[in-house]
């Protein structure tokens, strides 16, 4: 399965990237979006092998070999993951032969590939015969040591007592601190390794002085838990988003491992550079809500938030983004910063000594700030008065693949509503938008563009042949909106939202209200998962660049408002859209 778990996960890093992948457009409109240049792609072998789907399989694959003997410059017959995909097709519909038969022409024409070994090994597994399938499997471990997919089938086979441990069951064990060392150098050299991009945002020598640090901190009774918080400031160091400790597979996340009694028992929020009670939860006794908190366990909370912050994966290190992470896993983060105390004890303005808090009964986190509630889908259109409407894009996530046509769809039609109405004003909310695929992000940009554009200046890849979408020139939609815009952002703006938000700034499309984003023109993503030798701590690493149009930008910042507005502890609490608020008002000016 390690091939096809590859692609998929290649496919998910788009869902937070802008856009990783080589594809062309192939759902748009013609009248809609036009390209200078045009590349004519091989028809795929695997298409013409699916329009035969009649044939039995034996005659299926002798038509490969006829016509790659006969037309090899007519087809492409080089995507292995394509033909790998075909065999997995009738895998999953357990039709075991075909993809067996399909999997032995994987081998047969990628004999060097690891992935062709695993897949066979995954087909033979599901046949049980486990024999076979700890052949494959063995060599493609043998090809690949890296595939630790293999590593742990082949254990499973020899061994099928014995159950690996989950992360939630490692949080308290103790590994050798030998063993914890050599992980935090393993860790270190495949970032270097992996990323492209890993010293953007720091020096190596930093980066080695870092890691350095956080192995005098390994002791013998150093556990799982506490050396994974170890490897996500060595991780967040290189300020890339899309490098992070894998929450795939049981595998650590600092939220989802901690046992609850060593969660914080309040709801907390970092506002203006203050820490406020905002839920006291089962603490109501000790603390009320907007109790301002000075200190926990004696330390100081601008040094806590501080220290929280260099765990926090954040591209370029944006504050803002890392501000908004905290206040979702407050309930994690404090705990882990400050050694995983058994007990809270804290100190709140205007009250003499320190407050014990009660043992947590839930774990506290807020994933949505409740006062930003106009739209509860990610795709809305408000109608307001006075000529003005309000579109929410809080995802990019549609792919053409996929549900891209979802995203084109509400476009359209909310446009054409906007057009009907005679609507002068347009505020586009892109505020937890955490990014996705280029596609809408380009298509939304057509319609308020006045002049042709590109999207990508760069595009970077293992294996790139061809064009990625958004490398070519656009031109705006005819039905383009006309009117004034205004677009609001927060620190939550990640990945593809930097690129659509880069070109908003550089092309002056309209007034942009809020604070910094959480990214910018420049993005590193894709995904490679390493996995520690020792600990088994699965680490996803970012494998590719894109970078937008607007390169006259800063990589160092997000990109920045006009009008800074952020919301007060006062209007978090009475539930006031601040900077929707000052949106309106400017608009009435």
């Amino acid at each position: 399965m390690n091939n096809l778990h590859a692609v998929c996960l290649a496919i998910l890093s788009c869902c937070v990237l802008s856009a990783c992948g080589n594809r062309s457009s192939s759902t748009t409109s013609v009248n809609q979006i036009q390209t200078k240049e045009v590349k004519i792609k091989k028809p795929s072998i695997v298409a013409k092998l699916k329009e035969n789907s009649q044939l039995p399989v034996k005659e299926r694959i002798a038509l490969y070999h006829q016509l790659k003997e006969e037309n090899l410059e007519l087809y492409d017959f080089g995507n292995e993951t394509e033909l790998t995909l075909y065999g997995y097709s009738f895998l999953w519909e357990n039709n075991l032969i075909d993809a067996i038969a399909i999997f032995e022409l994987v081998i047969s024409e990628f004999p060097n590939s690891a992935n062709a070994y695993d897949s066979m090994g995954e087909a033979y597994l599901q046949v049980k015969d486990s024999i076979k399938s700890l052949q494959y499997y063995e060599k493609s471990l043998l090809m690949n040591p890296d595939n630790f997919y293999a590593e742990d089938v082949i254990q499973k086979i020899k061994f099928p007592t014995i159950k690996p441990l989950t992360a939630k069951e490692k949080f308290s064990k103790v590994y050798d601190k030998k063993d914890y060392l050599a992980d935090l150098d393993q860790l270190g050299q495949k970032l270097l390794d992996v990323h492209p991009q890993a010293l953007k945002f720091i020096t190596k020598e930093q980066f080695w002085k870092n890691l350095e640090s956080k192995k005098s901190l390994i002791t013998e009774k150093t556990t799982y838990g506490e050396f994974a918080w170890h490897c996500n400031a060595i991780i967040a160091s290189i300020g890339c988003s899309h490098t992070a400790s894998s929450t795939m597979q049981n595998d650590y996340h600092e939220f989802s491992i901690l046992p609850l009694e060593n969660s914080f028992p309040l709801q907390v929020r970092w506002v203006n550079k203050q820490l406020f009670v905002v839920n006291a939860m089962n603490n109501s006794d000790k603390v009320k809500v907007k109790d301002q908190i000075l200190s926990i366990n004696g330390i100081e909370t601008a040094k806590l938030i501080s220290d929280i912050s260099e765990h926090i994966v954040a591209q370029a290190n944006i504050q803002t983004y890392k501000n908004h992470h905290f206040n979702a896993y407050f309930a994690a983060l404090i705990p882990y910063a400050l050694g995983l105390p058994k007990i809270f004890e804290i100190v709140v303005k205007e009250n003499n000594g320190s407050i014990k808090l009660h043992k947590a009964k839930e774990m506290a986190t807020e994933l949505y700030n409740p006062s930003i509630n106009s739209c509860s889908n990610d795709l809305c259109l408000e109608i307001l008065e006075g000529k003005t409407a309000v579109l929410t894009i809080s995802s990019f996530n549609y792919y053409e693949w996929n549900n891209y046509p979802v995203f084109k769809s509400f476009l359209d039609s909310s446009m054409k509503v906007i057009e009907n109405k005679k609507i002068e004003n347009l505020i586009i909310d892109v505020r937890y938008n955490r990014g996705g695929s280029q596609h809408p992000s380009i298509y939304l940009l057509q319609y308020l563009m006045d002049k042709s554009f590109t999207y990508y200046s760069k595009t970077e890849s293992a294996g790139k042949t061809d064009k990625t979408y958004g490398e070519e020139i656009f031109y705006p939609l005819v039905n383009r909106f006309k009117g004034k815009v205004y677009f609001i952002i927060d620190g939550n703006g990640n990945s593809t939202t930097g690129h659509f938000m880069s070109l908003v700034k550089a092309h002056k499309l309209g007034t942009i209200i809020g604070e910094e984003l959480g990214s910018n023109q420049f993005c590193t993503a894709g995904q490679t998962l390493c996995r520690l030798n020792h600990t088994k701590l699965v680490i996803s690493v970012a494998n590719n660049t894109h970078i937008s149009s607007a390169i006259k930008l800063p990589n160092e910042i997000g990109i920045l408002p006009d009008f800074f507005v952020t919301q007060s502890i006062d209007d978090y609490l009475k539930k006031v859209d601040a900077v929707k608020n000052y949106t309106l008002k400017l608009i009435r000016k």
